[in-house]
């Protein structure tokens, strides 16, 4: 059996949105930013991700993996994350709530399109 090179995880966040509803799941997640950024500078930082990664299950990740979580969602280039930052990178890491977010918005444009002719 080959050793896992790569972290497996569930994605919990369509079913969270189902449950929850949009607000709800920001609500959820702008929680789970809380749990994860430094208190003092209101970011989640490396030393914050690495000294919280228990609370997702991740503290057998190492520091480079952590490193690029944190680059994988760092848009702006400070090396942290911010609420916003953080919250568009568990959009993106879930695959299945994306593609229902993008067949609402396509639904909701074809709606928009029928009113508009």
């Amino acid at each position: 059996m080959e050793p896992k090179t790569q972290s497996q995880f569930e994605d919990l966040l369509p079913v969270m949105a189902e449950k929850l509803g949009g607000d709800g799941l920001i609500g959820e997640l702008c929680k789970g930013f809380r749990l994860l950024m430094d208190g003092d500078k209101g970011v989640i930082t490396f030393d914050s991700l690495k000294r919280n990664a228990a609370v997702l299950g991740l503290q057998s990740l190492t520091d480079d993996e952590l490193w690029a979580m944190l680059k994988e969602g760092d848009y702006d280039g400070d090396g942290t994350l911010s609420e916003m930052e953080f919250c568009v990178l568990m959009f993106r890491l879930s695959p299945e709530l994306m593609d229902q977010s993008r067949f609402l918005l396509e639904a909701a444009l074809e709606e928009e399109l029928k009113n508009f002719y």
